[in-house]
């Protein structure tokens, strides 16, 4: 009589861990330690030209040391950092680009309104990610069918007459 209830037992407790929703990716950190993506590192502190001409401290302003990682991006790639300042009016050279890539407008609500329809998909495509007896990575069980196969369109475009990069081949 101990079997069949040792039995139920256990059933019991898998069937109560697999109930927990800890959403597609199971990720933890290896260890108590830092967060080593959390730390931004300062640009390197530099002598000014002349110290007679130093700017005028602001409190809680900005230090020329401290990081801002979306203007040294926008630098990096080839733009300046006036695009960052929101009352610049956007220059004649890309006004035509701007107004080709909002011809059908933006609503306001797009990361809401994709989120919720990402939500329903998940909830109609991983019915059974909830029930795991180990720890699984689900995104790409659930998300499997929406994922593009980079070799086949690479193909496609190829045969449809457009210059593609060269890319490695598909069973690497």
């Amino acid at each position: 009589m101990r079997l069949p209830r040792s039995i139920l037992a256990v059933t019991l407790a898998f069937t109560i861990a697999g109930c927990s929703n800890i959403g597609l990716r199971h990720l933890e950190a290896p260890g108590d330690g830092p967060d080593e993506f959390s730390v931004m590192p300062v640009k390197p502190l530099t002598q000014p030209k002349d110290y007679d001409f130093l700017p005028a401290p602001t409190p809680g302003g900005a230090n020329l040391t401290d990081p801002n990682p979306k203007a040294d991006a926008i630098v990096a790639l080839g733009g300046s950092e006036a695009a960052l300042n929101p009352n610049t009016a956007i220059p004649s050279s890309d006004a035509a680009l701007v107004t080709a890539s909002s011809r059908y407008g933006v609503p306001a609500n797009t990361r809401q309104v994709i989120e919720t329809e990402d939500a329903e998909f998940r909830r109609k495509q991983g019915r059974l990610t909830r029930l795991r007896l180990f720890k699984v990575d689900r995104y790409e069980q659930v998300y499997r069918r929406e994922a593009l196969d980079a070799a086949a369109q690479n193909e496609a475009a190829r045969r449809a007459g457009l210059e593609t990069p060269s890319a490695p081949p598909a069973n690497e």
